[in-house]
C-alpha cells in the first residue's frame, strides 16, 4: 500500500491532465486536414501551464507531457489503421489499439521534453520557460535521429501558411522553433501577469469599451495591474511580437517569390506526370496489363495537349506580347508546341502496385522500349530490381531510359518504410514480422539523373519526410526534386496533405522545384 500511495502521490493534477487534451486537440486542428494553421502559434501554452503547475515533479510533469504527446500523435496518424483494416483485414479494435502502442512509445519524447522542462522550471523559476523553443528542438531533432522519423513535427503545421518561407533559413526545425518560442513567449507574459494580480475583467468584452474610456495616463498606472492602462498595454505588448513576425514574413515572402531560381534560364526540361489511381488490391496479369496499357494512354493524351503555362513563365520578359487575350493564348500554345519539339521531355510514373520489374521482365522492357521510342521521350517509373548482394533481394528503384528505350540510370530508395519494406529488427526475429508492402534492401547511393537540360534528385514515397536526403541532392548539384509516392494504401484520408506538407518544406528548404506525381493522392509541383 504505501508503493501504490507514493506512486498516485507523484501522479498529475485532472487539471493538468485535461490542459494536455486542450493543448492535444489544439495542435490537431492546426495539422491537415483540418489546417486551422494559426492555432499552432497559441496551442502549447495549456500544455506549458499544465507542465509549470506540476514542476515540482518531473514525473508528473512528464505524464502530463505523454498525455499530450500520445493524444495528438494519435490524433493527426489516425489513418495508420486504413490499411490493416481494408487490406490486412485486422479487426478495427485491434488496429487502433496497436495505434495507441506506437503513439504511446513517440509521446514519450514528449515526456523526456517535460522531464527536462521541469528541472528547468525549477532552476531558473519563470525564466526557465524561455529554453522551451530549444528543448523542443533538440527534442525533435532526437526523435528523428533515434527513430529514423518525425512525422508531423510541429513545423509542419506551417506547411500551408506564410511562415513557411522560414524554411529556407533553417528547414522544418525553424519553422518549429519559432512556434514554440511565441507560445513560450505569450505563456511567459501571460504567468507574470497573473502573478501580479492583474484585473483581466477590465478586456472583457462587456467592460472594454468602458475601460477604454475611463483610462487614465498617469504614469502610476503603468505599473499598477488594477488599472485599464495597464491591462490594455500589457496584452497588446503580449501579442504584437506575433504581427510583427506576421509582417516580416510578409516581406520576406514578397522578397523570395521575386527571386529567381539558381538555374531558372539555363536548365529547361518538359515533363508530363502520369496519376493512375491502381487499385491496391485484386490486380491479376490481365487487370496488370490494361492498367499498364491505361498509363501509356494517359501520357500520351498528356503529350498530345502540353500545358503552355511553363513555357509563358519562361517567356515572361518578352515585350510584344499580343493584347488580345485569345490570341495571347494561342501564342502561348504554339511556344509550347515549340518548347515540345526542342526540349526533352520526361513522362513520369509514380510508386504504385504495379510491381514493374524491368531488370527480369523482358516482356515489360519490350513495352517500355517501344513506348519510349515511339513518342521520343525518356520514361521515369518505379521498379523492383534485384540486389546482387543477397540472394532474393531487391531494391525499391527509380529507373530511367531514354528516347531509345536503353536504360540510363536508376536510383535505389535509401530510406525505407520500417514494417512497410523493412522490419527494423535484428536477424532473425525480423523474419517472424511481416511487412505491408515487402521486404527490400536499402540503397546508398546519392544518384543524380539527368533531366533535360537538368540533374533530378529522387525520392520515393516516405523519403521526402528527410530533409537530409533533399539537401545531399542539392549538394551533389540537383536542380530539381522528383518525388514518386503511391499514398493509396492509406485512404483518403489526411495523410494526402499531411504528405505533401514534406514535400513542401524539401522545396523550400532546398530552393528547388519539387515534382510529385503520385499513384493515388496529391500530383502538385
Amino acid at each position: 500500500m504505501g508503493f501504490f500511495n507514493k506512486i498516485t502521490s507523484r501522479m498529475p493534477s485532472l487539471k493538468a491532465i485535461l490542459l494536455a487534451i486542450l493543448s492535444a486537440i489544439l495542435l490537431i486542428l492546426a495539422f491537415p486536414d483540418f489546417e486551422l494553421w494559426f492555432l499552432a502559434w497559441f496551442a502549447l501554452i495549456p500544455l506549458f501551464a499544465a507542465l509549470n503547475s506540476q514542476k515540482d515533479s518531473s514525473f508528473a510533469s512528464a505524464a502530463v507531457a505523454w498525455i499530450f504527446g500520445t493524444v495528438f500523435y494519435f490524433g493527426t496518424c489516425w489513418w495508420l489503421t486504413f490499411a490493416p483494416i481494408t487490406y490486412a483485414g485486422f479487426p478495427a479494435l485491434l488496429a487502433y489499439f496497436l495505434l495507441f502502442c506506437a503513439t504511446a512509445f513517440v509521446g514519450l519524447y514528449s515526456a523526456l521534453f517535460a522531464a527536462v522542462f521541469s528541472l528547468l522550471l525549477r532552476r531558473f523559476g519563470s525564466q526557465g520557460i524561455l529554453f522551451a523553443p530549444f528543448l523542443w528542438t533538440a527534442i525533435e531533432f532526437l526523435r528523428l535521429w533515434t527513430s529514423g522519423n518525425f512525422w508531423n513535427s510541429i513545423g509542419y503545421s506551417q506547411a500551408f501558411s506564410p511562415f513557411l518561407v522560414y524554411a529556407s533559413f533553417g528547414g522544418v526545425f525553424l519553422v518549429g522553433f519559432f512556434v514554440v518560442l511565441m507560445n513560450a513567449w505569450v505563456f511567459w507574459h501571460l504567468r507574470k501577469l497573473i502573478e501580479k494580480g492583474t484585473d483581466f475583467s477590465l478586456i472583457h468584452p462587456n467592460k472594454l469599451v468602458d475601460t477604454v474610456k475611463n483610462i487614465d495616463f498617469k504614469l502610476s498606472n503603468f505599473t499598477d495591474p488594477k488599472s485599464g492602462f495597464f491591462v490594455i498595454y500589457e496584452t497588446i505588448y503580449t501579442v504584437i511580437p506575433f504581427f510583427f513576425f506576421l509582417g516580416l514574413t510578409l516581406f520576406i515572402s514578397d522578397y523570395l517569390v521575386k527571386a529567381p531560381l539558381p538555374f531558372e534560364n539555363s536548365a529547361n526540361a518538359n515533363v508530363v506526370a502520369v496519376q493512375p489511381n491502381v487499385p491496391m488490391s485484386g490486380l491479376n496479369r490481365s487487370k496488370w496489363r490494361s492498367l499498364r496499357e491505361r498509363q501509356a494512354r494517359l501520357a500520351e493524351t498528356a503529350l498530345a495537349k502540353p500545358n503552355f503555362l511553363g513555357v509563358a513563365r519562361r517567356q515572361a520578359k518578352i515585350d510584344a506580347l499580343p493584347e488580345d487575350l485569345e490570341k495571347r493564348t494561342r501564342f502561348y500554345e504554339e511556344l509550347a508546341l515549340e518548347s515540345f519539339k526542342n526540349d526533352q521531355t520526361t513522362v513520369i510514373l509514380p510508386e504504385s502496385p504495379m510491381n514493374f520489374q524491368y531488370a527480369e521482365d523482358p516482356e515489360f522492357r519490350a513495352f517500355i522500349k517501344d513506348f519510349a521510342s515511339r513518342n521520343s521521350v525518356s520514361v521515369l517509373f518505379n521498379s523492383a530490381e534485384p540486389d546482387a548482394r543477397r540472394e532474393y533481394g531487391y531494391f525499391n528503384s527509380a529507373v530511367l531510359v531514354n528516347e531509345a528505350g536503353e536504360k540510363v540510370i536508376q536510383y535505389d530508395k535509401i530510406y525505407l518504410l520500417p514494417f512497410g519494406e523493412f522490419v527494423p529488427l535484428p536477424e532473425p526475429l525480423a523474419q517472424f514480422v511481416p511487412t505491408m508492402v515487402g521486404r527490400f534492401s536499402p540503397g546508398e547511393e546519392y544518384d543524380l539523373l539527368p533531366f533535360g537540360d537538368a540533374k533530378a534528385g529522387i525520392m520515393i514515397c516516405f523519403e521526402s519526410h528527410f530533409p537530409s536526403l533533399a539537401r545531399e541532392y542539392v549538394r551533389g548539384g540537383a536542380d530539381v526534386l522528383i518525388e514518386m509516392t503511391n499514398d493509396g494504401y492509406l485512404g483518403n484520408t489526411s495523410v494526402l496533405r499531411q504528405h505533401l506538407a514534406s514535400a513542401t518544406f524539401r522545396a523550400v528548404e532546398t530552393n528547388r522545384p519539387v515534382i510529385r506525381v503520385t499513384n493515388v493522392g496529391i500530383t502538385a509541383y
